[in-house]
């Protein structure tokens, strides 16, 4: 399989929710399940149904972030050189050539992206225009309104 590159707050973000969905979400929803079976007939229970398919999507997020852990390859930003290049990690400064606006995101793994945060993912169009641009060049993207021109202004890795 291959592995996801994910920062160390994603890691981080990662083993909490598992934390909480094996040590909170999961014996919560096993006692509804029993509370529910002591109701009598199953077969037209609607707390018994609801417990078992929130069951099956603890489960399965449980699965899916266990498999995210062992192929992660965690990357610290920090202790990148990239020579000012954009890579996966990087905070850039960008401006907006239509407006004038001036952004500023962090390139990170899908499960960390936010962003009212300032993370994207390092596979959305921003990211990919983004990568192995550096300041002063200028990234084109297209967009759901038509194509958007970037200045990298700045490429920091913290």
């Amino acid at each position: 399989m291959n592995k996801i590159p994910v920062t160390v707050n994603g890691i981080e973000m990662l083993r909490v929710e598992l934390l909480r969905l094996r040590s909170v979400e999961r014996p919560s929803v096993i006692q509804a399940i029993s509370e529910a079976r002591a109701q009598g007939d199953l077969s037209e229970n609607a707390e018994y149904e609801s417990a078992k398919e929130r069951q099956s999507f603890i489960e399965g997020r449980i699965a899916e972030i266990e498999s995210k852990l062992s192929n992660a390859m965690v990357i610290d930003p920090a202790t990148l050189d990239a020579d000012g290049r954009c890579v996966f990690g990087a905070t850039v400064e960008m401006e907006d050539m239509s407006n004038g606006d001036v952004v500023t995101y962090q390139i990170v793994g899908e499960d960390e992206a936010d962003i009212k945060g300032g993370k994207i993912s390092v596979s959305s169009p921003i990211a990919r225009a983004l990568i192995g641009k550096s300041a002063g060049d200028v990234a084109e993207v297209m967009a759901p309104g038509g194509l958007r021109s970037y200045e990298v202004l700045d490429v920091q890795y913290i």
